[in-house]
């Protein structure tokens, strides 16, 4: 008898350096996600795809929420301290 529910509880973990979150499910590695976009295709290739990724309490933000990508996300512009064209 298995008494776990229909869908794992998923982590996505702090930013590493390079801004990129590995996601994963109990002691599985579901993949690395260097964007939202990134999480969305990792839990569909794990048929985990029903999960809404923002809104779900299924998963487990830590270090930050669906918004948070740190050096990776073309819309926050440059990593801070960068210098452009001269």
């Amino acid at each position: 008898m298995n008494d776990s529910p229909q869908f794992p509880h998923i982590v996505v973990h702090p930013p590493a350096l390079d801004g990129s979150r590995r996601v994963t499910s109990g002691d599985a590695v579901l993949g690395v996600a260097s964007h939202l976009d990134d999480v969305v295709e990792i839990l569909r290739l794990a048929d985990l795809d029903r999960i809404e990724v923002e809104e779900s309490d299924l998963i487990e933000w830590q270090g930050g929420g669906p918004d948070d990508w740190p050096g990776l996300s073309e819309e926050h512009g440059r990593p801070h301290g960068e210098r452009t064209g001269e």
